[in-house]
């Protein structure tokens, strides 16, 4: 019996997690995330998947980030049909989140093919609607927290709460072999693992002894301040209270789920307490008002046990609808605002970004992973202006960040969560990181004594034999739809981006108009291939 494990996304980077796991002549999806980042890596959402949906026999999902479940929808479009595995909380989230998401591809295109029929370029379509996000939620079937189910002959799973968000999991897969001796091969499919003591969650859990793990390095390099709730409390309280002085404006990029909820539930608390002033919070995402009933409903299984106070202060404002949106931007002073999306590469808080980022009342507040390439990166990067949705707009505006609100573990975190798992007999795959951070984890995994040849950093699209044993595990090499240099990287969209915003600053900064005519010049001798030759 031939087992493998293809890895398709989430390498060297961040986003896009899936990985096909080939039983005999049966193959089970783990994830289906969406590609967020740089333009490049986007545009493989619009591609074709790397394996035939239609020869799909079962989807284990994680949890219902987007960038772990976004592309369900188009796995629907392009032809399967079979279910989608995940906790009730997950199926519970997703039924918003896949619809919001349809919805944002429809607008952003619509945008983006006014300004194509302009150019005279061929439109585009959405990667999927928000009829078909709906449509493929008929597909989600609820599993509870560690009870075996059957996911196709020969193979069983089992979900453990990851930590991570409401209804996050690691998996646990089963596969009973073949042979005379009936083996049974044993994997752990992390997701994304949450840090010790979360506001809301519970610590990780998982069993122990597997064949293989496959583990996530989001902030696999780094090692974070350990903090109570009050140490991070009085920390945000500094940032907004220097953010509100003299009448300032705090932007904060939502992610919708669980952050938005954190972030309110600390500043409510911290408003009652009289810590901060008692100024508006605008929670200007339907999708992050919808979530916050989702957790209103499975308020039990959180700790501390979500309560309805931190909705009904008198101080939150919920913009639903695009007038509610647009009418924030009369505020003039002292006001926190919270939209989508974390990154700010979609949703409303980029028109309140174009709003006031280049204003020095504002305050931007960034809480969590920016992805390389998002505008979210480039602000936190120091970026001194930015494009959005096609006009150059100067960052005058402060840009603060804060992992105190982190829903990933840190290095020293999950290298006990690894520990915990032990004995590991054959290998730990390292995903979901850029690849300075996991390199970094799998030098300190090597350090903490696991052997250096049984810790691997896939490439993408690398796929592995699992079976029969081996001293070491094998590669496959498929062909690659992307190389390693244009995963996790900045790509020439990014840079042609930054060159216009230097050469317009180049310009205006030039002392007349002489000296303009110089600095055209030149672009257009380089551009025409001068001075390029070999020297």
């Amino acid at each position: 019996m031939g087992i493998s494990l293809k890895f398709c996304g989430a390498t060297r980077t961040v986003t896009g997690s899936c990985m096909l796991l080939r039983v005999g002549s049966r193959s089970i999806l783990i994830d289906c995330g969406l590609f967020q980042g740089s333009k490049t890596l986007k545009e493989l959402n619009y591609r074709p998947f790397p394996f035939d949906p239609t020869k799909i026999d079962a989807v284990l999902q994680t949890h219902a980030h987007i960038d772990h479940a976004g592309l369900l929808p188009k796995l629907w479009k392009a032809g399967y049909g079979g279910p989608v595995h995940m906790t009730a909380a997950t199926r519970d989230l997703l039924s918003f989140m896949l619809p919001d998401s349809g919805h944002i591809q429809e607008m952003d295109v619509a945008n983006l093919n006014k300004r194509y029929a302009r150019r005279q370029r061929n439109l585009v379509e959405p990667i999927y609607t928000k009829d078909d996000a709906e449509a493929s939620l008929e597909l989600f079937q609820a599993q509870p927290y560690e009870a075996w189910f059957d996911v196709t002959q020969d193979v069983r799973a089992r979900f453990w709460n990851a930590g991570h968000i409401l209804g996050s999991a690691s998996i646990e897969v089963e596969v009973t072999t073949r042979t005379p001796t009936q083996r049974t091969l044993r994997l752990l499919f992390s997701g994304d693992i949450g840090p010790d003591h979360k506001l809301l969650q519970p610590d990780p859990e998982a069993p122990n002894t597997f064949d293989y793990v496959v583990c996530e390095t989001t902030y696999g390099g780094r090692k974070r301040q350990q903090i109570d709730a009050e140490t991070r409390r009085t920390s945000l309280a500094e940032e907004v209270t220097a953010a509100l002085q003299n009448g300032g404006i705090l932007l904060i990029p939502a992610f919708a789920v669980e952050r938005t909820q954190e972030l309110l539930f600390d500043l409510v608390q911290l408003q009652s307490g009289k810590r901060i002033p008692d100024v508006p919070i605008f929670l200007d995402s339907p999708l992050a008002v919808r979530v916050t009933e989702v957790f209103r409903k499975h308020a039990s299984s959180l700790e501390p046990p979500f309560v309805a106070d931190a909705i009904m202060s008198p101080t939150l404002r919920f913009a639903v609808t695009t007038d509610d949106s647009k009418a924030i931007d009369r505020i003039k002073s002292g006001a926190i605002v919270m939209a989508a999306s974390g990154m700010c590469d979609a949703g409303r808080i980029r028109h309140h970004l174009k709003q006031w980022l280049w204003s020095e009342k504002c305050t931007v507040l960034l809480t969590g992973y920016q992805a390389v390439g998002t505008l979210g990166r480039l602000l936190a990067d120091g970026a001194h202006s930015v494009k959005i949705q096609g006009d150059e707009i100067a960052v005058k505006a402060r840009i603060r960040q804060t992992d105190l609100y982190s829903g990933h573990a840190d290095g020293p975190e999950l290298l006990r969560w690894l520990r915990q798992r032990q004995p590991i007999h054959r290998a730990v795959f390292l995903v979901h990181g850029e690849e300075a951070e996991s390199e970094a984890f799998a030098a300190a995994l090597a350090t903490s004594g696991h052997a250096e040849e049984r810790i691997i950093v896939p490439l993408l699209d690398d796929e592995f034999d699992l079976w029969p044993e081996q001293p070491s595990v094998m590669s496959r090499q498929a062909p690659r739809r992307l190389t390693l240099e244009e995963v996790g990287h900045k790509d020439w969209h990014n840079d042609l981006a930054q060159i216009t915003l230097d050469l317009r600053e180049a310009l205006e900064s030039a002392a007349d108009n002489r000296a303009r005519g110089v600095v055209l010049r030149r672009m257009r001798r380089a551009l025409e291939g001068e001075g390029n030759a070999p020297s």
